[in-house]
């Protein structure tokens, strides 16, 4: 699976910290998404299409333990204690969507539940909020950044939209993939059978 991957990006796609944190160990590749409550932004997944490419913006204001399956609460807690500089965001990760499915039913998005931190209150949520549109879930290739980039946080990053103009290009030199190429195809491959069976 070879990949061109940009020197630089501007563009950010905010996550929860704790899957952020697995996304960058290769422990995840998964996201699951909804259109974003700001109003501009309610229809923003049908923006993320295979090849879309972002840096990972961690976010910490909407973690809730509640919603993480048990084995990955230490995670949660370590996220909070490493964000200990106020105003700053670390951008460690770099991120190209390879794959895109709509989910409409707990059931099929509960097939893939070894793939992601969330337990079921948070997929039944996912699936119960504007229940006429279907959750997106989003397979990522990711690439730690040798040099992660610490940016003060702006106004402007703070609003309830999922993708990110920094406003500014992040360098980010020579990436490798967290996940080798045979071992990714093949759980790419066995994420789609279970959505599209």
């Amino acid at each position: 699976m070879i990949s061109l991957l940009p020197p630089s990006s501007s563009f950010a796609l905010k996550e929860w910290a704790t899957a952020c944190l697995l996304l960058k160990e290769g422990r995840q590749i998964v996201i699951i998404r909804k259109g974003g409550i700001d109003k501009a932004d309610r229809d923003f997944t049908s923006d993320l299409s295979v090849d879309s490419e972002f840096l990972l913006f961690p976010t910490y204001e909407h973690q809730n333990q509640d919603l993480i399956k048990t084995q990955f609460h230490s995670d949660l807690l370590n996220t909070i204690e490493e964000n200990d500089i106020p105003g700053l965001i670390n951008l460690s990760a770099f991120a190209t969507i390879t794959h895109k499915f709509e989910v409409s039913s707990s059931d099929v998005l509960n097939k893939i539940s070894k793939f992601h931190i969330w337990n079921e209150s948070y997929t039944d949520k996912r699936i119960n909020w504007k229940p006429t549109k279907p959750a997106v879930v989003a397979l990522l290739r990711v690439y730690p950044l040798v040099q992660p980039q610490a940016l003060p946080i702006l106004d402007e990053y703070g609003s309830c939209k999922s993708i990110v103009d920094l406003g500014q290009d992040v360098p980010m030199g020579e990436l490798l993939p967290v996940i080798q190429d045979v071992k990714y195809e093949s759980m790419c491959e066995e994420i789609s059978k279970l959505l599209e069976n």
